[in-house]
């Protein structure tokens, strides 16, 4: 009977150790109440005493917490609506305000954080054209909204380390039509490249057919000069010839005569006297011409050929 006493003061007295202490990990913030009056909010990671039943400790996270809110509508300096997307990254900083401004509840915290992002992205979006916002001025934007949210979350016991935009979109009512005039746009600039391209074209095509008829007029230039350079050689030579040897000259242009008479369309009929001067080598040779020129066609040829009757 007496070990079964030990044994229950024993338990009993392990359970109110159990329930004298507590630990606060690195990670950890943690505030003690007495009677539900907050007695200390400032313990450091460690091992501590509580007296049970008439006080308790409630912790709570002092690791960075997110806070990513739903898109917002807002008006900019034009008038126009844009979506926002945003989100804040904080901690609590001093435990004990967050207890009495916010009754320890983070989802309560992150709306009164929200609640701020929300009034300064309004006011700083109703500075500017939709142009700054996006572009031009997004960064600074930024930088205010931090500032103006570490100075009022502080109430709170909360530090702001980071406020960032997503992203920044225009209403679906309206893409479609900025959609619109971004093809117009484009489709216009493809059209005024395709009429600079043709133009271009033509003026190289107007180019390419004046050297071409330069060319062509210079190379027929060159050919009609050394054409009559030639036939001035020709002629030349045809007079030598015809001054050495008049006779053979004669023989030649009557054989080159009848080569083209005679050797053309056999349906052809020619009527001729054969006493005609054209048929003076179809007659025979002088023998005393013959003798007086030895080097001559006429004589070269002999008689081939009996007069015609």
């Amino acid at each position: 009977m007496t070990r079964t006493v030990i044994v229950v003061i024993v338990g009993f007295l392990l359970w109110l150790l159990s329930l004298s202490v507590f630990v606060v990990r690195e990670d950890q913030l943690a505030i003690k109440f007495h009677l539900g009056e907050i007695v200390r909010a400032d313990y450091k990671p460690g091992f501590y005493f509580m007296l049970p039943l008439i006080e308790n400790v409630r912790k709570f996270d002092s690791k960075v917490l997110h806070l990513d809110a739903d898109p917002e509508r807002y008006l900019t300096f034009e008038k126009k609506n844009v979506i926002v997307d945003a989100f804040v990254k904080w901690r609590i900083s001093d435990v004990g305000t967050f207890y009495r401004t916010t009754a320890g509840d983070e989802r309560q915290a992150g709306l009164r954080l929200f609640q701020i992002i929300k009034d300064g992205l309004r006011s700083e979006f109703g500075k500017r054209t939709i142009q700054e916002a996006i572009s031009g001025e997004r960064a600074e934007i930024m930088n205010i909204i931090t500032r103006q949210i570490e100075e009022q979350a502080s109430q709170f016991g909360i530090w702001v380390l980071d406020v960032r935009i997503k992203r920044i979109e225009l209403p679906p009512e309206v893409s479609s039509s900025v959609y619109d005039r971004m093809a117009a746009e484009r489709t216009r600039v493809a059209k005024d490249l395709r009429s600079r391209g043709a133009e271009a074209a033509e003026k190289i095509r107007a180019d390419a057919d004046r050297q071409r008829t330069v060319l062509l007029a210079e190379a027929e230039r060159d050919a009609e000069r050394i054409r009559g350079e030639g036939d001035g050689t020709a002629s030349q030579i045809y007079a030598t010839a015809f001054t050495n040897d008049p006779e053979f000259f004669d023989l030649y242009r009557s054989l080159d005569a009848y080569r083209k008479v005679f050797a053309g369309d056999q349906k052809d009929v020619m009527v001729l006297d054969p006493s005609s001067e054209f048929f003076h080598y179809f007659k025979g040779t002088d023998p005393a011409a013959a003798a007086s020129h030895p080097q001559s066609g006429a004589a070269v040829m002999g008689n081939p050929y009996q007069p015609m009757r």
